[in-house]
């Protein structure tokens, strides 16, 4: 697993104690008020109100054409086709306009794109598909905003065309009647960041006239949405996602109730959390799995037998989901462990047969965790259709280095963090090697990944008395994601394996103080960490009922060996740098004392199954580039064999010079070493 830069954030702790007193919060509370940004009266008051003051929706520009259009359109009967997109925010765009316009009386139907077969956004096959079903207004929800040449096409045809999307306003907007998009530069509004479900709800909105009765229809259509587009849950967002959360837990819709009782206890209170994690995943899984329409159903849904029927389908489209996702993630291990070379690119590249294309995105995802960099996942199809998806760290561009790539791909577009492209098969090769050339060229020094902590915490001030003070932050989401608190120093006592041995609970303990730690998706046999270590745990705090009794939990959501500092992050920058020919430091030089220690350590644990990097802080003394440099010499004087980052020592019964290695030879020549 690699090792991410702990930041932990700061705060002006004199503003945070006048809030405090001025709002009766707790100071703590305060603080983190403040470290997050929210660190004025006005905006500590917004943050904390039960209430929220929602912008008017004519301040869109284009709204008052849209509605008039819309109006006119049911007032004469014209059949009116909803086009939306296949994901969460997706389908509950589409679900919310197409609840609502049914209630107006309009003649509607909608349609969403195959993601196997049609990929993303409008198409000319789709359109012609509505025109010959007799619509004469398409209405898009969550995409459009990029149409040109398909909105001139419906024109051709004799349909109109009204956008809503939330995604960036291009250099060309397509022909419509109305464009509504917060990224527009003539709104007037000062909140921008809704997502495709939520200028929908703006939409119905201003047609209706009245908020407050859509949020009591739509509130929780909304929140899952937003949740899942993982959208700042700040301002509007934040008041539009507490809606929906206090109706998804007393009066939400048939299919989302149907939906919480095949994911977890039906009695239970979902926070955002849960939403994020029981919630849009089965929703996302129709589209990714099987046709995003179940999705739809399942939530316009008013039959009890059906709405359980499609939310038990959509369950098993979930579990069918993780299936092919772990098969992708193991045949990608299997590929590393025969060509190792595959993650040492600065961007990962891996490509694979019948990768599912909805899944692939995913997995980029768990291979960035594994690595700590650049990832894209490539899935080729039984018709040598070869499309990938990407993710990436803060700080390197992928969509950037993406395009860099544009004369090999066939078609491309993302984000910053995300994106994806297709290409030729015979081209993923020249790709690979043409990304890392981008990375290369623009960053010697590859960003790292970082990791965001709240602050550090005694353990002593772990109880539930916090959690209940901390439920002032929610909801939690994007920019304003729950605490997690830095327990430094802790002392390993053990570690228990659970849930079939997919998980481990830890314990530790500092100046007497016992906690008990779980780490998901970690099996003891990859814990790099033993008995009587001294660790950093990175965690999240909630409480648990069991047997009508409140719990504290604690989990870990990072884990490191303690003592680990910049130091480390700069020795690994020194040691990339000279491999690039761009220093000649000698402190990644390893002389026969350091070539020593190394050796002894590998020798005293049989070899080594972790990380190189954990290596790294098992050893005292030693840089990282030495040690890279004594791994070097160890491998070609025969004392090592190397694969995938696991060591084993081998029988050598000659003595062996390792100075005289040819890395050696090579490095003290570089540096000037006698």
């Amino acid at each position: 697993m690699a090792h991410k830069k702990w930041i932990i954030a700061d705060a002006d702790k004199e503003k945070a104690s006048e809030l405090s007193e001025k709002f009766n919060i707790d100071p703590f509370i305060a603080f983190l008020l403040v470290s997050r940004g929210v660190d004025n009266e006005l905006a500590v008051s917004d943050f904390i109100s039960s209430s929220c003051e929602f912008s008017d929706p004519f301040n869109f520009v284009d709204m008052d054409k849209a509605v008039a259009r819309i109006e006119n359109a049911i007032d004469y009967g014209e059949k009116i086709t909803i086009y939306g997109d296949y994901d969460c925010d997706g389908v509950t765009s589409t679900a919310l306009l197409l609840s609502f316009l049914k209630s107006m009386g309009a003649d509607v139907d909608y349609y969403i794109p195959s993601r196997e077969t049609e990929g993303y956004g409008m198409n000319v096959n789709a359109i012609d598909k509505i025109c010959e079903s007799g619509t004469k207004l398409i209405i898009t929800v969550d995409n459009g905003i990029a149409s040109v040449n398909e909105a001139d096409y419906l024109y051709s045809l004799g349909m109109e065309l009204v956008v809503t999307d939330h995604h960036q306003i291009p250099d060309k907007l397509p022909k419509a009647e109305a464009i509504i998009n917060p990224h527009r530069k003539e709104n007037h509004m000062k909140f921008r960041d809704f997502c495709g479900v939520g200028v929908a709800f703006k939409l119905v909105c201003a047609i209706y006239g009245d908020t407050e009765d859509m949020l009591f229809q739509y509130a929780d259509l909304v929140a899952i949405g937003t949740i899942a587009d993982v959208m700042p849950l700040m301002n509007e967002n934040r008041g539009l996602v507490k809606k929906g959360l206090e109706l998804i837990n007393s009066n939400s819709r048939l299919g989302i109730e149907e939906l919480k009782k095949v994911a977890t206890d039906s009695e239970r209170i979902l926070t955002s959390t849960d939403v994020a994690f029981m919630i849009c995943p089965r929703i996302n899984a129709a589209g990714r799995i099987d046709h995003a329409s179940k999705a739809v159903e399942l939530l316009v849904s008013e039959d009890y037998k059906d709405a359980s029927l499609k939310a038990e389908q959509l369950n098993i489209n979930n579990v069918h989901r993780q299936e092919i996702e772990t098969e992708i993630f193991e045949n990608i291990k299997e590929q590393v462990e025969k060509n190792p070379s595959l993650v040492q690119d600065r961007v990962v590249v891996i490509a694979g047969k019948n990768y599912h294309h909805g899944v692939v995105g995913i997995v980029a995802s768990r291979v960035l965790e594994e690595y700590g960099k650049p990832v894209i996942i490539i899935g080729i199809d039984e018709d040598d259709n070869a499309r990938g998806s990407a993710r990436s760290v803060e700080g390197f561009n992928i969509f950037e280095a993406i395009s860099y790539c544009s004369d090999l791909l066939l078609q491309y577009g993302g984000h910053p963090r995300a994106a994806g492209m297709g290409l030729l098969p015979e081209n993923i090769d020249a790709f690979r090697a043409k990304i890392n050339e981008y990375a290369l060229k623009y960053h010697p020094v590859m960003p790292m990944e970082t990791f965001n902590i709240d602050c550090k915490l005694s353990p002593f001030y772990l109880d539930l008395n916090l959690v209940d003070s901390l439920k002032i932050l929610e909801p939690y989401g994007e920019s304003n994601p729950q605490a997690i608190f830095a327990l430094v120093g802790l002392t390993l006592l053990s570690v228990t394996p659970m849930g079939e041995g997919k998980h481990i609970r830890l314990e530790c303990e500092k100046k007497g103080k016992k906690l008990r730690i779980v780490k998901f998706k970690t099996t003891a046999e990859d814990f790099p960490y033993k008995v009587g270590d001294k660790i950093d745990v990175a965690v999240k705090i909630s409480k648990n009922l069991f047997k009508e009794k409140y719990y504290l939990s604690i989990q870990a959501v990072d884990i490191r060996r303690n003592g680990i500092d910049d130091k480390y992050f700069s020795e690994k920058s020194i040691y990339e740098l000279f491999n690039l020919g761009k220093n000649n430091d000698v402190s990644v030089f390893a002389n026969r004392d350091i070539c020593s220690i190394v050796y002894k350590t590998l020798k005293s644990n049989g070899g080594w199954n972790y990380s190189i990097d954990d290596l790294y802080f098992s050893l005292k003394g030693v840089t990282y580039g030495q040690l890279q440099c004594a791994l070097k010499a160890f491998e070609e004087s025969g004392l090592i064999s190397l694969e995938n980052n696991k060591i084993k020592v081998l029988d050598v019964k000659s003595k062996v010079d390792l100075m005289n290695t040819p890395s050696m030879k090579s490095l003290k020549g570089r540096l000037n070493i006698g």
